[in-house]
């Protein structure tokens, strides 16, 4: 399939050792993005300017990042099992996840006015309100590594099962619902609300993009490219279009609700693509673990 073409900016972080990871559009006009390898939130403002905001440890491992009903940046701490807060003005809070070693990973803001979150190591659900309190939902697999979590149409929060190639369905009282993916080793990751009444994901161990329906129903898009390892996924409703990463082939790609798909390259084969967001001004934003934030006009 041959590429097409886009505007691509380069935003260099400045700092040492940052890896851009996740990245959101905040409720201030600005771009806010994780640095997993530095223990920092850092703000990408309008004009350009990049400000880095140091966590309480280096070592926490800022994951996946949005933003709340109350007007703050929430995100996960995978490596020392918290869930963190931080206003738009820097100042930043974090909140223990009562089972031990969860490894909190996908965060989103749900209905009910509170976040919910999954547990890579512990395979629970979370969810935590704007206080801090902290409900867990135990789901009926074991070794499932529960990835990322978005909110459906139909209110229920919906997670990747990694591990166990499935999506699941929590219900804001925590009933659990199962959905198999096809594709054995599919590895889903990312998922997302699509344009469309479904949620979209992404499978980085099969090369495939998937979407399922409120009755659980499940089409696949293989990609052009099977090993590119396709990391995350966002919507676009302007364009009509959900955006994904290829992590692995250093690409970002578009697909339909009819499953047509365009891909673009980006500068730098191995930049390590992962999170993405559609920003204020409508371009697409890129987190590029290199170090770079990519600003694209396809």
């Amino acid at each position: 399939m041959p590429r097409r073409t886009a505007s691509i900016e380069r935003i260099p972080v400045p700092g040492p050792a940052s890896g851009p990871y996740a990245i959101t559009a905040g409720p201030d006009d600005a771009l806010w993005f994780t640095l997993v390898h530095a223990g920092e939130i850092a703000r990408l403002a309008p004009d350009g300017r990049i400000r880095r905001h140091r966590l309480d440890s280096a070592s926490c491992g800022p994951s996946v990042i949005a933003c709340g009903p109350d007007g703050a940046l929430w995100f996960t701490r995978a490596q020392d099992h918290r869930i963190g807060r931080i206003t738009v003005t820097g100042q930043a809070s974090s909140f223990a996840v009562p089972t031990p070693d969860s490894g909190p990973f996908g965060i989103t803001p749900a209905g009910d006015g509170a976040l919910w979150f999954t547990q890579m190591r512990t395979d629970r659900i979370g969810r935590i309100d704007t206080d801090g309190r902290v409900t867990e939902f135990a789901l009926p697999v074991s070794g499932a590594f529960p990835s990322a979590i978005a909110t459906g149409p139909d209110g229920a929060l919906w997670f990747t099962l990694n591990q166990a190639d499935a999506v699941g369905r929590v219900g804001l009282g925590g009933d659990v619902t199962i959905h198999p993916l096809p594709t054995a080793q599919a590895g889903p990751v990312g998922i997302t609300r699509g344009v469309d009444d479904a949620l979209w994901l992404v499978e980085i161990g099969a090369g495939q993009i998937a979407r399922i329906d409120m009755d659980g129903r499940i089409r696949e898009h293989p990609l052009p490219d099977r090993s590119c390892r396709p990391h995350a996924i966002t919507a676009d409703p302007a364009r009509g279009v959900c955006w994904f990463t290829e992590w692995g082939a250093g690409r970002i790609g578009s697909i339909t609700p009819g499953g047509h798909i365009e891909e673009y390259d980006l500068p730098d084969r191995s930049c390590e693509p992962h999170g993405l967001t559609v920003g204020p001004d409508n371009a697409l934003y890129v987190a590029l673990e290199i170090g770079e934030i990519a600003r694209i006009e396809p």
